[in-house]
């Protein structure tokens, strides 16, 4: 169960992404104590892990600046994510323990190719294939053996398409037969992408696991380019509908325990 502070931090951040709190704005904290119905002491904490992660800026004087990410910030991101992630596939296949996690990797990979020949990419089976891609890059960013690695990612994991294992689908896309199948061959590309991963770290084969590691990560970048030059206007909240994630606008109470 998450603690009251970390809960509030969750829904200030799912505001500032969905444009709640315009760019630039000042928050107070009897202000953020009066709109979500929490004590200040949440309310302090909960700030202080916004500014760390940039989401907010003290201003001058008392008081916050709302610093809300662009999708040139989320573009940047998922660049050094893909670098993270291309070095944990290397330190992973160099590792003497990865075989211990080689059974983890194979069960997704081969979770992902039975959503694949079902060709059903409904939003219950969409999210089971995001779990499964999860499981995939969080099993080499745990068992590469540098846990700055991990931490780093984790560091940015709260913004749009950042989050372990995320993935891109254009529900415009997916209302026709064609697209599925055109998002069906996408996720077979993928996963095969998956397959080489896997058997490189299997080898021992570093330089071959970064390689497709780098690959398989840079597509991601080139979705975003895509969507930026499909609408010139491209948002956050038009990033997070491509990533599948979730964010509601509720700014209900918190029920804070004793």
């Amino acid at each position: 169960m998450e603690s009251i502070d970390t809960e509030l931090a969750n829904k200030i951040r799912k505001d500032v992404i969905l444009g709640t709190y315009d760019d630039g704005a000042r928050l107070s904290e009897a202000q953020l104590c009066d709109t979500y119905g929490v004590s200040r002491t949440p309310v302090r904490l909960a700030l202080r892990l916004l500014e760390r992660e940039g989401i907010l800026r003290r201003a001058e004087g008392r008081g916050y600046v709302v610093h809300s990410p662009t999708v040139q910030d989320i573009l940047q991101a998922v660049q050094v994510r893909g670098h993270l992630e291309s070095l944990a596939a290397r330190l992973m296949a160099q590792s003497s323990g990865r075989h211990n996690r080689l059974p983890t990797l194979e069960a997704a990979i081969d979770e992902i190719d039975k959503f694949i020949r079902a060709g059903n990419l409904d939003d219950a089976s969409l999210r089971k294939l995001q779990q499964q891609n999860a499981v995939f890059h969080k099993t080499i960013l745990d068992g590469c053996g540098n846990d700055f690695v991990g931490y780093t990612c984790d560091q940015i994991s709260h913004m749009p398409m950042l989050e372990s294992g995320s993935m891109v689908f254009d529900k415009q896309v997916l209302s026709t037969s064609e697209g599925i199948q055109r998002s069906l061959f996408r996720l077979k590309l993928g996963n095969s992408q998956h397959k080489v991963i896997f058997e490189a770290i299997q080898k021992g084969d570093a330089v071959r696991a970064e390689a497709m590691m780098r690959e398989h990560s840079n597509t991601m970048v080139e979705y975003i380019e895509v969507f930026e030059k499909r609408n010139a206007e491209l948002t956050l909240t038009d990033l997070i509908s491509y990533s599948g994630i979730n964010l509601d606008k509720d700014t209900g109470g918190i029920d804070e325990a004793e």
